[in-house]
């Protein structure tokens, strides 16, 4: 996980070519006074702890042929020429070349890279940004899991460099959908990027061509804000995450309406983008035409336009799958009437083909993002390996953790402890610490050999005050207290702060019993999450309405819109709160792989609506549990992170006095600002009724 940003100044922006969803309030006089380069880099070292690093790159108008013709020269700022050096003179000669006005001042606009690094691969620690012997400047948050080759010892961003400095920079296939430079047989950025299987989000700086690139995964699991620029504030803005320092100073209600005001963030629609610089023939100021590019990777558009060819069943294919669903309901009961197997019980003839194609997807899914490369030992140099968790997953106890849980467990090395990252707001009556805990005895049953420890994290909401206003600008520019309370247990769940008990076996009741319990924090510096899982396999209660509604198709067009909305409604929120803590968020169910098996599977094997919650719902996955003998967890309903931990509740009687209160005002999904109007005009109503019921 890495923090990476660039702010743009002097350069008049052209965004006309895009389509944007919003337009930037105009309030950006107050917004330039927030934005500081110090809070920035704050902000993005907290993600990438281990470097800190900033370029800049100058551009001066050229004169050409004539006076009034111009073009563009460029300086990285501080790295000058030596004089005897072979560039010194060509670098002299472009100082030369630069312009000036009536008043002898060039006309200058400067690119401020900033990186900063959690090194998650490679031998060798690198400093973003990146600097080839080209000019070229790339500042990188993502994994390559695919797609480019990579080395286990070598770090992507530096393969990615290399890839990205091999690109046609002529400019002349900027148009065209193949993204490769017939005329000079070299790929293009956007198809090198399209390419890489993983998440990312980049800004790249193509010396050759004097044009920005920037982008982020067709999926968006890396966060990129971008500020537009307008006509009163010129500059434009990209950051991995909003600055905190805009909330520093207020407190309660006062810093949501505050954090609304100035907000002028959004997320970058996921897609590779490209600004091209020029220098016009009049007053010299440079300008830049930014164009949104198409993807290059046929498999990858696929992915995007998520089209499931097998969406309505015949009568037939009902009756055979209602038929496969009582014999695996069966086999289940069979084997929890006996003594559970040891390892991973025993796998029943009547699972389907397809939950064993899924188990395999997901199984190198959770592979590829827990491989331990070199670079974990010299991070965790100070810890012994019989003591080291290098991985964690987000754990409610729920049916997509454990599955990531028990897979997590194939795939990682025995030697290796697994944190459970548990969540509650209401002490050991949450419903995810009551689940957390059944789920981890199911899980030393399948796999006994295993360290697990279970991290529970207890937080008092009325004691967050603080915490709560540095969640708010992360989760910037999502402005609702549903995405709050997300956000706030996601951000405490990252920290990994809470109490274990140990024990000298692995029996946790008997760990109860001695009641030995100890404060501990999680050095794991990668998380898994389930999200994902429940977009694709119809697990909100949103998806049941819509198939009784209009049966399958209205089933599938929600289970779509959710699946091309995720970047925007819960990645990019995700991202910035769990990085915040230097830990890295890894989706396995989000691989595009996995994403592509699931399309393949007819929507009926997906799900059957028709049955009730526990069995209908994410069907498929409650097959794959069952392969990993988790029986248990295969039958347990869906239940939000700020449900499961209780904090909606303890958020609604914070802010509106009740549930019901927080209900009535419609609490979830309205934003700050609407909140603070329509809490007023209720508390007004409410106490009208009160002086009307009195006696």
């Amino acid at each position: 996980m890495c923090g990476i940003a660039l702010i743009i100044s002097g350069i008049r922006i052209d965004v006309s070519s895009l389509l944007l969803d919003s337009v930037p309030p105009d309030s950006t006089s107050k917004a330039e006074q927030v934005i500081l380069i110090d809070d920035l880099k704050a902000a993005l070292r907290r993600r990438g702890p281990d470097s800190l690093g900033s370029k800049k790159v100058l551009l001066y108008s050229k004169t050409l042929s004539s006076v009034e013709e111009r073009g563009i020269i460029s300086f990285i700022d501080g790295e000058e020429a030596k004089e005897g050096d072979e560039s010194y003179s060509q670098h002299v000669e472009k100082k030369s070349d630069c312009c000036f006005d009536a008043h002898g001042q060039t006309h200058e606009a400067e690119l401020h890279f900033i990186g900063a690094t959690l090194q998650l691969r490679g031998i060798n620690p690198i400093v973003q940004p990146l600097i080839d012997t080209y000019g070229n400047i790339l500042v990188y948050n993502g994994e390559i899991f695919g797609g480019i080759y990579i080395n286990s010892d070598s770090n992507d961003t530096e393969f990615l460099m290399q890839a990205l400095g091999k690109c046609c920079s002529c400019n002349s296939h900027l148009h065209t959908t193949t993204g490769y430079c017939e005329e000079k047989g070299q790929s293009s950025v956007p198809d090198v990027l399209s390419t890489i299987k993983g998440p990312w989000a980049v800004i790249y700086w193509q010396e050759s061509s004097r044009t920005l690139w920037f982008g982020r995964d067709a999926f968006g699991r890396r966060s990129l804000l971008v500020y537009w620029p307008t006509l009163e504030d010129h500059r434009f803005l990209l950051s991995s995450v909003s600055p905190f320092s805009s909330t520093e100073e207020s407190s309660g209600l006062e810093a949501e309406n505050e954090i609304n005001n100035l907000n002028f963030w959004e997320e970058l629609l996921c897609g590779v983008y490209s600004i091209s610089f020029d220098a016009p023939k009049l007053d010299g100021c440079l300008v830049g035409e930014v164009r949104k590019h198409e993807w290059t990777n046929a498999m990858l558009k696929e992915l995007i336009d998520w089209e499931r060819t097998s969406v309505e069943p015949n009568p037939e294919d009902l009756y055979f799958s209602h038929c496969k669903t009582l014999r695996k309901q069966h086999d289940v009961h069979s084997a929890c009437s006996n003594i559970f197997p040891s390892n991973s019980g025993p796998i029943p003839a009547t699972v389907s083909g397809t939950a064993q194609t899924v188990l395999i997807a997901l199984r190198e899914s959770v592979m590829r993002r827990s491989s331990l490369h070199r670079i974990f030992k010299a991070v965790t140099s100070d810890i012994r390996q019989e003591e080291l968790a290098p991985v964690a997953v987000l754990f409610s106890g729920g049916l997509d953790s454990m599955i990531l849980a028990a897979l997590l467990d194939e795939c990682l090395d025995p030697s290796y402890e697994i944190d459970l990252l548990n969540v509650s707001f209401d002490g050991e009556s949450a419903p995810d610490r009551i689940s957390a805990k059944a789920g981890i005895k199911e899980l030393r049953r399948i796999a006994p050999l295993r360290r697990w420890k279970l991290v529970e994290i207890d937080a008092d909401l009325s004691k967050l005050d603080l915490e709560t206003k540095h969640v708010m600008s992360l989760i910037n520019p999502a402005n609702t207290y549903m995405d709050l309370n997300i956000g706030i247990a996601l951000w405490l769940a990252a920290r990994g702060s809470g109490w274990v008990y140990e024990g000298n076996n692995n029996n946790y009741e008997d760990d109860l019993e001695r009641n030995e319990c100890v404060i501990y924090k999680s050095k794991a510096r990668i998380v898994l999450v389930g999200s994902g899982a429940d977009e694709q396999c119809a697990g909100y209660g949103r998806h049941k309405t819509k198939y009784r509604q209009g049966s399958w198709l209205r089933l599938h067009e929600e289970m779509k819109l959710d699946m091309q909305r995720i970047w925007k409604r819960n990645l990019g929120r995700d991202d910035r709160c769990i990085a915040d803590s230097g830990k890295e968020a890894r989706f396995p169910f989000l691989d595009e792989d996995v994403i592509r098996i699931l399309l393949n599977i007819p929507l009926w094997e997906i799900a059957n609506l028709d049955q009730p919650s526990g069995i209908g719902d994410k069907k498929i996955l409650r097959e794959v549990a069952r392969l990993l003998g988790l029986y248990e967890a295969a039958v347990l309903p869906k239940r939000a992170i700020q449900f499961g931990s209780r904090i909606a509740r303890e958020s609604n009687r914070k802010n509106f006095g009740s549930n019901r209160a927080a209900n009535q005002a419609s609490a979830g999904s309205a934003s700050f600002d609407q909140l603070q109007s329509g809490l007023t005009a209720f508390l007004v109503l409410a106490l009208q009724m009160d002086d009307d019921n009195e006696p």
